[in-house]
């Protein structure tokens, strides 16, 4: 699923064409896509609204609109496994996995793509009540390493899924929680209450540098499924340490990384390098 580097890359890409729009035309062509509202309601509040801006809030896509110079709502993107967002001249082929396209003045198509089906284009008339349990950005000014070292301490849980949890840290996934794991010598086991002030701020540091080296690397693709909006695979892949590595040496002590299950999700460490917990 695509986490916050590669939703950032999608929103960036997508921002020159979209904004100062206007959305002309509609067509849904798999209405579970649109999260239960209809067909005719999602016409409505979009057709005629000018794209304001566009972001990313977690791993949904932002795009806000208005009408007249007024708020008018936002649309919300999620990508979940197979999700692809791409601006293409209107007379194109949209192939066979639109499931929704925004007709935009200039002759050219917004196009949501999605192989499985599973995700969501949403209209709300106020993203910030929609976004309202959600935890701080991961790359945002409230998310400093004093901030995650008293928020660690204040719980009792395994670090892997404290910070896969959405409304603790906002945007973080499988694959950058492993890495960045693995960069603070953190085991994903190790309880979140036992981790000191010093290797919070070694944790905060690797999550901050490894998200950001993502987003210049366009994100991971790491199956068929992810590519930015102009089809082209992300690089941060290459760079993995653990993630998809099991059975793979070790690039810092050579011992073989293993695969484990922590919180259903699988989970890659070194374990030489991410010493696990002692039973308490």
């Amino acid at each position: 699923m695509p986490e916050l580097p590669e939703v950032e890359t999608t929103a960036r890409l997508i921002q020159p064409h979209l904004v100062g729009r206007v959305v002309e035309a509609a067509r849904v062509n798999w209405l579970r896509t649109l999260g239960g509202l209809s067909a005719s309601r999602f016409e409505r509040a979009v057709i005629g609204a000018q794209v304001r801006a566009v972001g990313r809030r977690a791993k949904w896509v932002v795009m806000e609109l208005e009408r007249d110079g007024e708020g008018a709502g936002a649309l919300l993107v999620h990508l979940r496994m197979t999700g692809r967002l791409v601006v293409e001249p209107a007379e194109s082929d949209p192939g066979p996995w639109a499931r929704v396209a925004l007709g935009l003045d200039g002759g050219r198509e917004l196009r949501f793509l999605d192989v499985r089906k599973f995700g969501r284009m949403l209209f709300v008339e106020d993203p910030l009540a929609h976004f309202v349990e959600l935890g701080p950005e991961p790359l945002g000014e409230s998310f400093t390493a004093e901030w995650l070292s008293r928020e660690l301490r204040a719980r009792r849980r395994a670090l892997k899924p404290l910070l896969l949890d959405q409304t603790f840290v906002a945007g973080l996934g499988n694959i950058y929680v492993d890495e960045s794991l693995f960069a603070a010598g953190l085991h994903p086991l190790r309880r979140s209450d036992t981790v000191t002030p010093e290797r919070a701020r070694v944790l905060h540091a690797a999550i901050q540098r490894i998200l950001a080296e993502a987003i210049e690397r366009e994100g991971s693709s790491f199956d068929v499924f992810y590519r930015t909006p102009e089809g082209q695979p992300g690089a941060y892949q290459h760079l993995f340490q653990v993630y998809g590595r099991d059975g793979s040496a070790c690039n810092v002590c050579g011992r073989v990384i293993t695969k484990l299950v922590v919180g259903q999700r699988g989970t890659h460490v070194c374990t030489r390098c991410q010493p696990k917990p002692r039973a308490r």
